[in-house]
């Protein structure tokens, strides 16, 4: 047994998160020693008849180390050991009444049985079983020593103890097996989120790629019809929308295999299609309107770029399917507004930098009923993490929370002059 490797310096149900937890082993060792220790002198002195200052010492020794117990089980282990066996063998050079109990006074069977119920809480199985054959070792020797016409309770100490050391060992392994179960849930809970973290960041960098693909043809198409176009162009200029166009399609090249990373054969078919902007969130909620949710709908007729226009229809995508979800029947606003961003919105990011910005606003009253289940909060949801991910990328804000009365509130502000839009 090797006490540096078996106990960590920490106290028994240090890990425990309410303080009076933590605080009941050392409130149970202190009220065992102060108890045990004047018991144990007057025992050993009175009923025993041995020396007063022997009969200090030894109860010291057989009590005192219950208190460190709670940190160092197995340290006070040894100690309380051999000061019980050691303790033994000095009663018998005293003639103590034959009705006593040998080898051990009740206080310490009462001490050994507390202090295997620590050491069952700290140590693994294997220093168990050594502690527990040590016990009836030492029970089995004193055997041979035992006076004549005195009652042994050797055996009951053994019994106790090793009830102890398994009823401390159980509760350790449960806990640790709990301990380890709730470890593995919050790793697979933030390795969900990872996941599904990364799958939306996938999922819009696909959808992007049609987006830049478009600008990258139209770039090439006009350098190589520039020279067709434009009359007069020197030889140089020539060779330089050239070079353009070359670049251009080796660039489409290279994200064309990009997306054949991303993509997989299950989502390919449907990502061929072109990807919608805001002249198609009315279909959106005509679409939602058919499935009984109540729509009140203020669309915007402005040009934005395609990126910020497939923000926005994804942004209202997943709040509508949030609503049809969490809150079915619960009436709904949809506002989609141009506009210049606010003063006071300067400090939230790019998204109000002066310029103009899109706010996107989905707001929905409490279901007729409660709902099904929580509306998805704190990022947990697909929804929510995908609209994160796309106002983070467009430079904008977003807030989405329940309110009051029980509705919910996604809004969004997209900006609409950034350079790396145009």
């Amino acid at each position: 047994m090797n006490p540096v490797q078996d106990e960590p310096e920490r106290a028994l149900f240090a890990g425990a998160s309410r303080r009076w937890v933590r605080l009941v082993p050392w409130v149970v060792a202190f009220a065992l020693s102060v108890a045990l220790l004047p018991t144990t002198i007057r025992v050993l002195t009175v009923d025993y008849g041995l020396n007063g200052s022997l009969a200090a010492a030894l109860a010291i020794a057989q009590t005192a180390p219950l208190l460190p117990a709670v940190v160092r089980p197995l340290y006070a282990w040894y100690v309380v050991f051999a000061a019980d066996v050691v303790g033994a063998f000095v009663l018998l050079t005293v003639d103590f009444p034959a009705q006593r109990l040998w080898p051990f006074p009740p206080t310490v069977i009462v001490g050994y049985t507390g202090l295997c119920l620590a050491l069952g809480l700290r140590a693994p199985r294997r220093t168990l079983v050594t502690v527990w054959l040590a016990t009836a070792g030492a029970n089995v020797v004193l055997e041979f020593f035992r006076p004549s016409g005195t009652g042994g309770n050797g055996v009951l100490l053994t019994v106790l103890g090793g009830v102890a050391l398994v009823l401390g060992g159980a509760l350790r392994e449960r806990y640790e097996a709990q301990r380890r179960l709730a470890e593995q849930e919050t790793i697979s809970e933030a390795e969900r989120g990872r996941r599904t973290l990364l799958e939306e960041r996938a999922r819009i960098a696909r959808e992007l790629h049609d987006v830049v693909a478009h600008h990258m043809s139209v770039i090439t198409v006009q350098a190589d019809t520039a020279a067709y176009r434009l009359n007069g162009l020197t030889p140089e200029v020539r060779e330089e929308f050239t070079s353009i166009a070359a670049t251009a399609r080796e660039s489409l090249g290279e994200m064309r295999r990009l997306l054949g990373v991303l993509r997989n054969e299950e989502t390919r078919r449907g990502e061929l299609a072109p990807q919608p902007g805001l002249t198609r969130i009315g279909q959106l909620v005509e679409a939602t309107a058919r499935a009984g949710v109540p729509v009140d709908f203020s669309p915007c007729a402005a040009q934005v770029p395609e990126a910020v226009g497939l923000s926005a229809y994804r942004i209202v995508q997943e709040a509508l399917a949030n609503v049809v979800r969490h809150a079915p029947g619960a009436s709904v606003r949809v506002s989609v507004t141009e506009g210049a961003a606010a003063a006071g919105a300067a400090a939230e990011g790019a998204a109000a930098e002066g310029g103009r910005r899109l706010t996107v606003l989905v707001v929905n009253g409490p279901p007729p009923e409660a709902p099904l289940a929580p509306l998805e909060e704190g990022g947990t949801g697909h929804g929510l993490v995908g609209m994160r991910e796309r106002v983070r990328l467009a430079g904008g804000t977003i807030d989405a929370g329940p309110l009051p009365d029980g509705g919910f509130r996604v809004a969004a502000q997209l900006p609409l002059d950034r350079r790396d839009f145009t």
